[in-house]
């Protein structure tokens, strides 16, 4: 039997089961709930053969000990993201096309994922990351559509023709910034072009009564929203390209600038990062890709506050709707306990071919020599105690100074304490100051909306309050050191599952990045086809595929260089050409069985304190740890 499990499920089947079910319940109803389930059908058929169209191969799953039900759970949970009217999404044509902008064929063309049909977890066939959010009370009462982690951090290794799924993967597909340009000009054309209006209130009709005069002003609004976002939010000197965003920079935008309405607060988006892989992320001592957060609420709640949520930063009290959101501390909880359960994925040997494991053998021993001194393996490093005797996979956090790798996200207002803002009409929260930090702007309103958010979501325990908060962060909790300007070197189960690598997704495969830094390509084409054997992307591609320049700002590929000599940068010896094929080969074997989950804060019985490793980057500069001692 395999040493991994495969689940597949084709994209044109459909369970006739489910079919069988659904067709008495609704059949016995009214004329209306016909027509409903007419329009459902006639939405499924479409679905299903346009789903045929894009992808006529089979989508495999493999064993990150995820139930179906789970998976599903994570794809569609709202974290309160409110980006528009949600019946308008359903019913809009994209720009210039006759095809529903929610369409598989147009959704696509974006780097959206799909998923068969599932009347009960998506009943309106919605991509994997973009969900319904209801907010049934408040200033922002009403449906909306919105965009939660699974789109960001859900990958497809595309190989031959087949589609691997990798959940908490890297969202290498996914153009957010093309997609989020795409919504706006599909919304302009619609409001703008009396026909395309009229053929999509003819599709809403079809669900029901529809008052046109209520629809064209809800379009206005929700294409002006759009327009502002994609025009100060995702303001940047050139596309990102797919699997790309600068969160950090979008996130300043949104809270900062355009919830509050103070436009000269707006920054420019200039350093484009991908989105991490979160198996073990809940699990780690540090939640983010660097040292900035141990808090794994707050940095979802934070990501959630970027990613269009709405929250009222105009008010001049909270009597008056002052920091209300449609943040959903409680889908954030949920999403954060899926997390704990999630493995890296195994590579499938019945796909990509057997190792071989003489290979690994000696890759394992080259990985001992250069690789684990920062990044730890299963059963990994284990930080000193938290709250209650909790314990965290510790990574190291590399400074620039050592690594070497693009700065950029460094430079920018989320690191430099010396950057100012304007409060304007939020001065009384500052003691009056009309020109605080960054940093300080948000820690003093940041705070009162989080309060705000979780006293909705309703009574939480001081027990379910130090478990959200992951055992840190609040009194008792023992000392830390904190780097802000380093990178998290991460464990490297599933690394092969992530490329482009760095975390600018400048280094196309794993070849180049054990490579010499100045022998790597200036410039490549993003695709998505996977390369087994450099264990990447295929970086030959069309000219209609992104292409990756790496001499723009951002961009660097420098750094994390295998090369003879000293110098920022270079953090190991040049390597020949069959040793960083071997130490690929020791990659693809990581993890070593398929659901392999830490438990929660329990460390294996053989897992290694790090503060008593003498061979761990953490221990010897003493810096990036989570205790000091």
């Amino acid at each position: 039997m395999s040493m991994f499990f495969i689940q597949t499920i084709k994209y044109f089947y459909y369970e006739p089961m489910q079919i069988k079910f659904a067709l008495p319940i609704y059949l016995n109803s009214n004329n209306m709930i016909i027509k409903k389930l007419s329009f459902a059908f006639t939405c499924l058929v479409a679905t299903i053969a346009n789903a045929a169209t894009i992808e006529k191969n089979q989508v495999i799953y493999l064993n990150q000990a995820w139930t179906p039900e789970q998976r599903a759970q994570f794809y569609w949970t709202s974290q309160g993201s409110a980006l528009m009217s949600y019946d308008i999404y359903l019913n809009l044509a994209a720009a210039g096309s006759n095809d529903l902008f929610n369409s598989t064929k147009h959704i696509n063309t974006l780097g959206l994922l799909t998923e068969p049909p599932n009347l009960t977890a998506n009943p309106d066939n919605l991509p994997v990351g973009i969900t319904k959010t209801v907010v049934n009370k408040g200033q922002f009462k009403g449906n909306y559509v919105g965009v939660t982690c699974a789109a960001c951090h859900t990958g497809q290794v595309q190989y031959q023709g087949k589609q691997i799924r990798i959940d908490g993967g890297a969202g290498t597909r996914f153009n957010i910034s093309a997609w989020i340009t795409s919504l706006s000009n599909s919304l302009d054309e619609t409001l703008n072009n009396p026909l395309r209006f009229q053929q999509m209130i003819a599709r809403m009709k079809q669900r029901g009564p529809v008052d046109q005069d209520e629809v064209k002003a809800q379009l206005a609004k929700d294409a002006a929203y759009v327009r502002d976002e994609v025009s100060r939010a995702f303001i940047s000197p050139f596309p990102p390209g797919p699997g790309r965003v600068d969160a950090l920079g979008k996130i300043h935008n949104s809270f900062e600038s355009i919830a509050p309405k103070i436009d000269t607060n707006e920054r420019p988006l200039t350093a484009p990062v991908k989105p991490p892989f979160i198996w073990h992320a809940s699990n780690s001592s540090w939640v983010q890709w660097t040292g900035v957060s141990d808090d794994p609420f707050r940095r979802n709640y934070v990501e959630a506050v970027g990613v269009f949520s709405r929250y009222n930063l105009t008010s001049h009290s909270v009597k008056d709707g002052l920091f209300e959101s449609t943040v959903n501390a409680k889908g954030l909880i949920q999403i954060e306990q899926l997390l704990r359960q999630l493995a890296p994925p195994q590579w499938p040997e019945s796909i990509f071919g057997k190792l071989d494991q003489k290979k690994v053998a000696s890759g394992k021993q080259l990985y001992k020599e250069n690789c684990i001194e920062c990044h730890t393996t299963y059963p990994f490093r284990w930080s000193e105690p938290r709250l209650q005797g909790k314990r965290f996979i510790e990574h190291s956090i590399v400074p620039l100074s050592i690594i070497g790798t693009d700065p950029e996200q460094f430079n920018g207002i989320t690191f430099d304490a010396k950057r100012t803002m304007l409060t304007t009409h939020l001065s009384p929260f500052f003691n009056g100051k009309t020109v605080v930090t960054e940093g300080e702007f948000r820690e003093t309103l940041l705070p009162k909306m989080m309060a705000l958010s979780l006293a909705k979501a309703g009574p939480i325990s001081p027990q379910e309050m130090i478990d959200l908060k992951g055992y840190t962060g609040l009194p008792g909790d023992p000392p830390r050191i904190q780097t802000d300007s380093g990178i998290k070197a991460a464990a490297r189960e599933g690394t092969w599952a992530i490329a482009p690598y760095l975390h600018n997704s400048s280094v196309p495969n794993l070849y180049e990045l054990l490579s010499p830094a100045h022998e790597r390509p200036k410039t490549f084409r993003v695709t998505r086809e996977f390369d087994p054997k450099n264990l990447g992307i295929s970086s030959k591609g069309a000219a209609s595929d992104y292409l990756f320049d790496t001499t723009l700002i951002g961009n660097s590929n420098a750094g994390h260089s295998f090369e003879d000599g000293t110098g920022v940068g270079i953090i190991g010896r040049k390597l020949s050409s069959k040793e960083r094929y071997e130490i690929i080969e020791y990659i693809k074997s990581l993890p070593n069985s398929p659901g392999q989950v830490a438990p929660y804060g329990e460390p294996p019985a053989n897992a290694m304190n790090a503060m008593r490793d003498a061979t761990w980057f953490g221990y010897k500069h003493k810096s990036g740890s989570q205790s000091g001692k």
